[in-house]
């Protein structure tokens, strides 16, 4: 069995958990920020069931050779807005994400990512800085649909 670990990010965001929630379960929302960057999302690759066993897949796309990483998850818990849980089953020993959707008051939503039995692939830094990237474009995308509202 290949050695595996745990990841927590934590982000907070300038939108309510609700505007967050929708982002992080509409194709029409994901195809903007899903994805490290250099690589891109194309809404014809999201299927989101969003219900306890639905499925919730995306196929990235990269931007420099074209090639394809499709993530195939099924939903485990669906709570809008506070809390998403889903398992990869095609990840060895299948990779749990848990999103959790804190409400700060203010405006603002800290989003904290909680990923059990990740495998050593996804550890290294290249990875963990790869993730980061989408939260940068998810708060991209967030300031433009902020900006759009005003």
């Amino acid at each position: 069995m290949t050695e595996t670990g745990e990841l927590t990010y934590r982000r907070v965001h300038q939108a309510s958990p609700e505007v967050l929630f929708d982002c992080m379960t509409t194709p029409e929302h994901l195809t903007h920020f899903w994805g490290p960057a250099g690589t891109t999302t194309p809404i014809g690759g999201i299927t989101v069931d969003l219900r306890p066993g639905g499925v919730f897949e995306t196929t990235m796309v990269s931007d420099a050779d074209g090639s394809t990483h499709t993530m195939r998850a099924v939903y485990v818990e669906v709570r809008r807005p506070e809390l998403l849980v889903w398992i990869e089953a095609d990840v060895e020993g299948g990779m749990r994400t848990t999103v959790t959707f804190v409400d700060l008051h203010d405006g603002r939503t800290e989003v904290v990512t909680h990923q059990t039995n990740v495998p050593a692939a996804y550890l290294s830094a290249q990875a963990r800085a790869g993730f980061t990237t989408s939260l940068d474009r998810l708060d991209a995308y967030l300031a433009h649909l902020n900006a759009k509202r005003e």
